[in-house]
């Protein structure tokens, strides 16, 4: 009997040996602690909001180091090794990146004003039919917000891009060059480049391309312009952090928004404007959070018009994956 007690206690033990062990080696992995969170913004007028973070006068429980890119590419390669967590960009560029498989999901939208179309001094802006047989030049990118808006209303006023009104593609800083020399009659343009251009009375905002789009589709006088975006497998280990970095984002929007002269002087490294400028451009520009849920509908909205618009523009509506929640 002792015999047998004792062999049942052996098994018993040798059973809990190999629980241990299979538990052990199919158990996932331990969460990282993390170091340091890495976010991927732009160079432009959008390193205003987060200026704040990355000058650390606003503070959380995360250390954020903020990089600033020039193009997509570089944010492709950040991504491919797995060097950031969250990244801002064009709401349009996220969609089709999105579209294309990348992992990656809206959390909110905080770039809402920003397009505006410009025409030379003494020069008159009666509508869009008002621009036959003229040229308009707007940054490189054919299917970006203002191109999208303006070849669907010359459409709707009768005139075929390409032959009754002439858009050239150039980058920003060769318009604004073009326009002050008087070369350029109309200009759809985003801040702060509009105030670059028209300073010292060489033209006027005729056109704000917010208004008119509520005008034109019936929805709210914003545009979705850009966004904050999360890694998905992050926000998956990662909530919490994920919900303090957003809290963090909202912070440093609404600092900047409340010490625009100090958010200027520290961002001066990153944007080669001068300070006048970007001050005046700020009163053109609009940011604010909205977490993506709370706008969902509207940024849905905005995507399927622009694809009505332009079938080229992105590649195609996201589905209900493309948000965070």
């Amino acid at each position: 009997m002792r015999k047998v007690i004792i062999g049942v206690v052996v098994i018993l033990l040798l059973l809990g040996v190999t629980t241990i062990y299979i538990y052990k080696n199919n158990s996932p992995p331990a969460v990282q602690l993390l170091d340091q969170v890495v976010l991927l913004n732009p160079s432009g007028p959008t390193a205003i909001p987060v200026i704040g973070m990355d000058s650390k006068e606003v503070l959380g429980d995360l250390n954020v180091s903020v990089q600033y890119w020039n193009n997509t590419d570089e944010v492709l390669a950040s991504l491919a090794k797995n060097e950031a967590q969250f990244l801002v960009m064009p709401i349009s560029a996220g969609v089709n990146m999105y579209n294309q498989g990348m992992d990656i999901a809206l959390l909110g939208v905080h770039g809402w004003k920003l397009f505006y179309l410009i025409s030379r001094d003494g020069v008159e802006f009666a509508g869009w039919n008002s621009m036959k047989n003229t040229n308009i030049y707007t940054p490189v990118g054919k299917g970006q917000t203002a191109d999208v808006i303006m070849r669907a209303s010359f459409k709707e006023a009768g005139l075929e891009p390409g032959v009754d009104v002439k858009i050239n593609y150039a980058p920003p800083q060769e318009i604004v060059a073009l326009f002050k020399e008087g070369k350029i009659d109309f200009a759809a343009l985003p801040e702060p480049f509009v105030t670059m251009a028209i300073q010292g009375g060489k033209g006027q905002v005729v056109l704000d391309f917010q208004k008119y789009w509520a005008d034109m589709t019936g929805l709210n006088d914003r545009i979705p312009i850009s966004g904050l975006f999360v890694t998905k497998q992050f926000l998956k280990d990662y909530p919490a952090e994920t919900e303090k970095f957003v809290g963090l984002f909202d912070k440093s929007i609404n600092w900047s928004n409340e010490n625009p002269d100090l958010a200027i002087e520290k961002s001066k490294d990153i944007l080669p404007v001068p300070p006048a400028i970007i001050k005046a451009a700020l009163e053109r520009i609009d940011f604010y959070y909205v977490p993506s849920q709370e706008c969902q509908e509207e940024v849905n909205a905005y995507l399927a018009k622009i694809k009505e618009l332009d079938t080229e523009s992105i590649s195609k509506v996201p589905d209900s994956g493309f948000y965070a929640k």
